[in-house]
This record gives structure tokens, C-alpha cells and sequence, in this order.
């Protein structure tokens, strides 16, 4: 009687676990997508959120005549993983980059978080609208679709005026934004979600997230997170390896910018030579220049070349001297000669100097 009752127990035991530790997740297609096939992925490469990869595809189905579908089951991960349903017209000959790629006609997804035993629900809205809403008694399984709204005011931000000083602006802002947003959910892998488009490498913020990973230690917290909450998941030796990765590119950058010594050796000596010519240069240009002086300009061709300097013309300079107009021109071109200049012109502009 003993034995019958253990075994009772036991097969109780067992049913209960399969009545409650299991998922469901159901909703509705429009009419457009009626006829498409319906894809549950496990998301376990949180690079790869959009789309239909054949090796994340749980289970697949169709929705019904009403537009109805679901998936049920006891075989998902117990803790939380990241998880999508997408829904698309393809035909089933269709290559699997049509799915990827998003080519299909009417192509709809939804990622959300989710574990063995999430009830999600995934109404349609009132304008018909397919997975835009989230119920679940679970909050953060539609942390996503808050995340992806918060992404669209931020592009709003950076479309209403394109600038760089605009773009610089509302990159430190969002940044911060959703940094401290992935915080308050207290769900590393909504962080991660934040994460995959705050560092794309295909992304316009890819060069901010670079400088922000030098100063700003909320990266390396959030691998703290992941460790304590999912030590044994690929997400969190996916998101450790990129981030010594791109550590490992910010230090490597930084290296080639330091300038070397001997470049700075090179730069003195340059600037040093630099200088010296322009020294020696000018003592050569000085020497080349004409020196007014007792040796080159007798007494009588200085008061000439003085009166020349107050524009003097030769008869008057003669009358001045008491000489004769051809003494004066006699006198000018041997100033002339000795200056080597050829006009008063010349005589002016090299005085004027």
C-alpha cells in the first residue's frame, strides 16, 4: 500500500511539474501573414537578433484561420534567455538569406525575454499591427520593445538637425540614456540588447563607444553582472571576448599615437637646421647688402646721395654745391656703381629699407 502510494506521489509529482514548468507563448497574425510560416529562434548570438538563422530555430508553425498561433513546451533554458518569433511569406524553396536578409514580403519579428515557464501574450494592436505589444506578468520580457521605442526617439534626435555639433550632442546623451535605462531594469541581457547597437561596428556611435570604453566603467560592471547572473552562457563569453577585443584596439591605438623619441629627436635637429639657415642666410643677405661708409662713398658722393634722399634734382644739388651739373652726374653714377643700383628709384627704395 506503502509502495502503490510512493508511486502516486511520485507520478503527481511528475504531472504537476509538466502541467506548470512549461512556456507558452501566443498571439495573432494579420491577414496579410496568415499564410506564412511562423519561426521560434533561441537567440544565444546577441550579434545575430534580426532574422532567421537555421541554427537558432526552435520550433516552426502556421497560424490559423483566425490568425492565431502558439508555442508551448517544458524544453527551454530555466533561466532567462533572449528569444524570437518572426513571421514571413517566404516560400519554402526560398533560400534561408531571403529570411536572413529580410527580403521576404511582409516580414514581421519580435525578440523578447523569456524562460521555461513565460506565459507571453502577443495581441495585435488596434490598427492591426503585429508584435508591437508585449503582455506578459513579467515586465522585463517586453523590456525590448521599450528599448527599441527609446531607439526611435534617439534617431529622431539625430534627424531633426544634421550636424556634427548636433550629432557629438545627442551621442554623449543617448549613450548615458540608455546606459542608465539597461541599469533600472535590472536585466543583463536587456543591457546586452543596448549594448549590440551602441557598439556596431557598421554604426555611426562605434567611434564614441570606443572612447567611452576608456573612461567609463559601466561596461566592465555590466560583465560583472553577466558573471553573476549568467556565468555559463554564451552571452556573457560572447560579450567578455569583444570587449578585451576592442580594450585590446583602444590600447593598440593609443600605442601607435605615442610619438617615438627619436622622432622628437628628429623634429629638434629639423627645427634647429631650420633656424640656422634662416640665420645664416640672413647674415649672407647682410653682408651682400651695400654699407654706406667712408670706405665705399667719398665725402662729396654722401652729401649727393643725401640730397637725392630729399628728391633734389641735379641742378639744384649742383647750385647746392657750388658744381657744375656734369660734376653732380659724375658724382651720381659712381654712387650708383657703388650701391649697384642703376635710378633714384632704386637709390630710394634701398634707403627706405
Amino acid at each position: 500500500m506503502q509502495f502503490k502510494l510512493l508511486i502516486l506521489s511520485i507520478c503527481t509529482f511528475l504531472f504537476s511539474q509538466g502541467m506548470f514548468a512549461q512556456y507558452s507563448f501566443e498571439g495573432y497574425v494579420d491577414e496579410t501573414l496568415k499564410d506564412g510560416e511562423i519561426f521560434l529562434s533561441l537567440v544565444e548570438d546577441y550579434r545575430k537578433l534580426s532574422g532567421v538563422y537555421n541554427e537558432q530555430i526552435l520550433i516552426k508553425t502556421k497560424a490559423d484561420t483566425t490568425g492565431y498561433f502558439s508555442f508551448t513546451g517544458n524544453n527551454l533554458p530555466a533561466d532567462n534567455r533572449m528569444y524570437r518569433i518572426h513571421v514571413d511569406t517566404c516560400p519554402d524553396d526560398a533560400p534561408n538569406t531571403s529570411h536572413v536578409m529580410g527580403h521576404c514580403k511582409n516580414s514581421k519579428e519580435i525578440i523578447f525575454i523569456a524562460n521555461n515557464t513565460s506565459t507571453i501574450q502577443l495581441p495585435t494592436s488596434f490598427a492591426d499591427e503585429v508584435f508591437c505589444k508585449v503582455v506578459s506578468e513579467d515586465k522585463r520580457a517586453e523590456a525590448f520593445l521599450k528599448i527599441d521605442s527609446l531607439r526611435n526617439d534617439m534617431h529622431y534626435a539625430f534627424n531633426s538637425y544634421r550636424s556634427e555639433a548636433n550629432r557629438k550632442v545627442n551621442t554623449e546623451k543617448w549613450f548615458t540614456i540608455f546606459q542608465q535605462y539597461g541599469e533600472q531594469l535590472q536585466e543583463p541581457l536587456a543591457e546586452l540588447y543596448i549594448y549590440s547597437f551602441l557598439s556596431d561596428r557598421s554604426s555611426l556611435l562605434h567611434t564614441y563607444y570606443l572612447e567611452d570604453l576608456k573612461n567609463n566603467n559601466y561596461y566592465q560592471d555590466l560583465l560583472v553582472r553577466l558573471q553573476q547572473k549568467y556565468p555559463e552562457t554564451g552571452y556573457t563569453q560572447q560579450y567578455e571576448a569583444e570587449l578585451k577585443a576592442d580594450q585590446y584596439l583602444i590600447n593598440s591605438i593609443a600605442e601607435k599615437a605615442q610619438i617615438p623619441w627619436w622622432l622628437y629627436l628628429i623634429g629638434i635637429v629639423s627645427i634647429l637646421s631650420i633656424a640656422g639657415n634662416f640665420y645664416f642666410f640672413g647674415k649672407w643677405r647682410k653682408a651682400k647688402e651695400p654699407k654706406i661708409t667712408d670706405e665705399n662713398l667719398s665725402n662729396q658722393e654722401k652729401k649727393v646721395l643725401d640730397l637725392i634722399l630729399e628728391n633734389k634734382t641735379n641742378k639744384e644739388i649742383a647750385t647746392l654745391l657750388f658744381v657744375s651739373v656734369s660734376t653732380v652726374k659724375t658724382h651720381i653714377n659712381n654712387v650708383y656703381r657703388k650701391l649697384n643700383v642703376s635710378s633714384r628709384d632704386e637709390v630710394k627704395t634701398l634707403f627706405s629699407k
